[in-house]
């Protein structure tokens, strides 16, 4: 099989597409072929080397959609032919967390795309325990979300959603508008994002937010948002919106901050006005919701803006880091 391979993260000419042997199951995995693989910014830092769980050789990629195409012996579903998404995440059922239900804290974390083999290649060998059914007639735009959305999910599940509030998200890209259009089914009052790239904002305005935005202040909603989130993981960002918050508010931290920065706020205000600041990390119990929003009739097709072969995966990396388009899709079996 193809495969994209990462050998020596951060050195030039370490990452090329190659031929591997087709993986083999192993008694509780499938092997699956796919069909799409989201590009992601875990993958920016795996090609850089920035996560000490990765193991090099590796080939990257945990968004990741396709079909059945063998089974392990002791696999009882899914079958040859099933379409799937995979819940690249494998927690190890032993530690305190995963212990107390909260698998995505995992202190030995393990993950499809991260510690093992991943979706940019023509096949990946998975779990079958990570594989969820998706319908025949969902389509491969959509199919190819359902990772990046249940992040998402799990981080809606995280807000007091009240009906009726006002919500704020700093980002518009893939992440904040998913979150944008989720709060909207969950009866928020408005939705409005901050980004600083002209072309997402006017995107966002298309897509159906209430207000796209460079500068929050532009908003003119001086007593704050009941909610506010951010998607971008940028310090300026972050302060900004933590001052946006309404008294009795919420501030959920969605986007993936530099660990080495440092935000700065006001515990006075936190404690005056009573703000809840939230944290949301990966996937947790919202791989199935994220399948059945999608296919209870959520559009999120437009999100996905590039599709490339593996061949182009150095020109898709190239319009991630340069922030054009949206969700960039790799899909191994296109030439």
């Amino acid at each position: 099989m193809r495969a994209l391979v990462v050998t020596e993260p951060g050195k030039p000419g370490s990452t090329a597409v190659t031929e591997l042997p087709d993986p083999e199951p192993g008694p509780r995995e499938v092997v699956v072929r796919v069909t799409s693989c989201g590009l992601c910014g875990t993958d920016m830092h795996l090609l850089g080397g920035e996560l000490p769980a990765a193991r090099y050789p590796l080939v990257p990629g945990h968004e990741l959609t396709g079909r059945v195409v063998a089974v392990g012996e002791a696999v009882t579903g899914p079958a040859v032919g099933a379409r799937v998404a995979v819940d690249p995440n494998m927690p190890c059922g032993a530690c305190h967390y995963c212990r107390i239900g909260r698998g995505n804290l995992c202190e030995d974390y393990s993950a499809v795309g991260v510690t093992r083999n991943g979706g940019f290649a023509e096949l990946v060998a998975v779990p079958a325990s990570c594989c969820y059914a998706l319908p025949d007639d969902l389509p491969e735009a959509a199919a190819g979300l359902v990772e990046p959305l249940s992040c998402a999910v799990h981080g809606l599940n995280r807000l007091p959603r009240r009906p009726g509030e006002h919500y704020l998200i700093y980002g518009a890209g893939t992440m904040g508008l998913m979150m944008a259009a989720l709060v909207r089914t969950a009866g928020a009052a408005s939705v409005s994002v901050v980004d600083l790239n002209e072309d997402r904002l006017a995107f966002a305005e298309s897509f159906g937010v209430d207000a796209a935005v460079t500068d929050a202040g532009r908003l003119g909603r001086t007593p704050g948002f009941e909610v506010v989130v951010d998607a971008t993981g940028v310090i300026a960002a972050i302060e900004d919106g933590l001052s946006r918050v309404r008294r009795g508010g919420t501030f959920l931290q969605f986007g993936v901050a530099d660990p080495a920065r440092a935000a700065s706020f006001s515990p006075y205000r936190v404690y005056h006005h009573e703000i809840d600041i939230i944290g949301s990390m990966a996937v947790h119990n919202s791989f199935q919701p994220a399948i059945d929003v999608l296919a209870a009739g959520l559009d999120l097709t437009p999100l996905v803006s590039d599709v490339h072969g593996l061949d182009g995966f150095d020109e898709a990396v190239n319009r991630f880091r340069a922030g054009a388009g949206r969700k960039i899709h790799i899909a191994p079996q296109q030439g």
